[in-house]
């Protein structure tokens, strides 16, 4: 009963972070280009920013996950979720004080700074969570209901912006990522600690007996954390292991320029702002959340998570080349047009 309550004070953590954090998500793109370029719908600055950005969180990601992964093991899972979940509180701060120039750019370079420690990480160790209180015949179901999770407080969040202006968004955002945090912090009850690990998964067999041996022995933390050669190893390993790991570097980098190109484009073409944003985000966010909550959980005990894994991965390819077909239908359009 304790680890299910632990599972479900995650689950409402997650959810009022996501939501708040979404909130800001359809309104960016407007506050990068009014600090950047200011009176414009287009700027190829804003662009190169964000691709930078992008890049060094990236980067910095590669580094700082594996460290954050191997301290939850000896620290616990809650205490290194407080890391970048109160980390990620700090930029849109900023953004709620003020969106001038000189602001934008503190959000910026403070965003990319914590983003490498925040992004994916607040995901991956709640994930980590979820698999050391639920036994490996249901992880699969419970991540579904995660992910669907992520993606209702996605809906809500951007349904809110929507109806909010951007001031508000901001603010709003903030406050519930502080909420998020103390309520992790107050009801959110630890799940591991490296005592209770029988194997670290970056740990050699010289590693295991010394730690063997030297049990009562204070270790220093650097002593812990995986070096480049052990994540290298990892991955010549463990084929699946690496084979995962390629699918999701080139999953993710495609999603990434997507998302990354697509705001600016739609703001050249179509001159979008904040809440026809929110209606696109919406739409995908409402399909996310069907898929993840309430198809994924059923089919991943029948269909298997490999054929599942083939069936996201499909979709995803159609989604990108959908978005590639309107670069080359809309110019084609428009000179029609322009010939009649």
């Amino acid at each position: 009963m304790e680890k299910k309550s632990g599972v479900s004070h995650l689950f409402i953590t997650i959810f009022v972070h996501c939501f708040s954090t979404s909130m800001v998500a359809p309104a960016i793109t407007d506050v990068t280009m009014s600090a950047v370029c200011p009176g414009r719908d287009e700027c190829s600055l804003a662009i190169y920013l964000s691709g930078f950005q992008q890049a060094i969180i990236g980067l910095g990601t590669l580094v700082m996950m594996p460290l954050v992964g191997n301290l939850s093991d000896k620290y616990g899972r809650k205490a290194l979720l407080t890391v970048p979940i109160t980390l990620s509180i700090i930029p849109l701060a900023i953004l709620a004080y003020s969106r001038s120039r000189n602001f934008f750019y503190a959000y910026y370079v403070l965003r990319t700074l914590t983003a490498m420690v925040c992004e994916g990480s607040i995901h991956c160790l709640s994930l980590a969570y979820v698999a050391d209180n639920v036994p490996p015949g249901r992880r699969a179901s419970v991540f579904g209901i995660f992910s669907g999770i992520v993606s209702g407080a996605f809906v809500c969040g951007t349904i809110s912006a929507r109806f909010i202006s951007t001031s508000a968004a901001f603010q709003a955002a903030t406050a519930g990522s502080i909420i998020s945090a103390v309520y992790m912090r107050i009801f959110l009850p630890e799940s591991v600690r490296d005592e209770d690990l029988y194997t670290p998964i970056l740990s050699s067999k010289a590693e295991i007996s010394a730690s063997c041996e030297e049990s009562t022995k204070k270790l220093q933390v650097f002593k812990r954390l995986p070096s480049i050669d052990d994540m290298v190893h990892l991955l010549k390993s463990s084929p699946t292991f690496s084979q995962a790991a390629i699918v999701a570097f080139l999953s993710n980098l495609a999603d990434a320029g997507l998302q990354g190109s697509m705001m600016y484009y739609l703001k050249a073409k179509f001159h979008f702002n904040k809440n026809q944003f929110a209606d696109l985000m919406v739409i995908a966010g409402i399909a996310g959340t069907i898929s993840q909550l309430i198809m994924m959980p059923v089919l991943a005990p029948t269909v298997g998570e490999a054929r599942l894994l083939s069936f996201g991965l499909l979709f995803g390819c159609v989604h990108v080349c959908s978005f590639l077909l309107l670069l080359f239908v809309i110019p084609i359009s428009q000179l029609n047009l322009i010939s009649v």
